[in-house]
């Protein structure tokens, strides 16, 4: 009972093929097959389509905002946020 033999393995197929039939498996393979190549398409239209819409339609230059580093947003500069627990004055 530890494996699984030939006759167990025979066995199971020929009850996957009961359930399913043999043009049901093809037909399940077909369809997968199918969804592989639309998602493939799509995925290809994707690209296309957002190469043009990166470019402006008026003419005007792409306007870019840069991240700098280091720059310290307004929270992080406040007196409360800066100084520790222990140092803050209650009332």
């Amino acid at each position: 009972m530890g494996g699984m033999s030939l006759w167990h393995w025979l066995v199971v197929g020929i009850v996957v093929m009961l359930l399913f039939g043999r043009g049901k498996i093809s037909e399940m393979m077909g369809d997968v097959a199918k969804g592989i190549k639309a998602f493939k398409k799509g995925m290809a239209e994707d690209d296309t389509a957002a190469a043009p819409s990166q470019a402006p339609a008026t003419g005007e230059p792409v306007k870019t905002i840069e991240h700098q580093p280091g720059a310290a947003s307004p929270s992080a500069s406040s007196t409360t946020a800066a100084t520790p627990i222990a140092d803050r004055k209650v009332g």
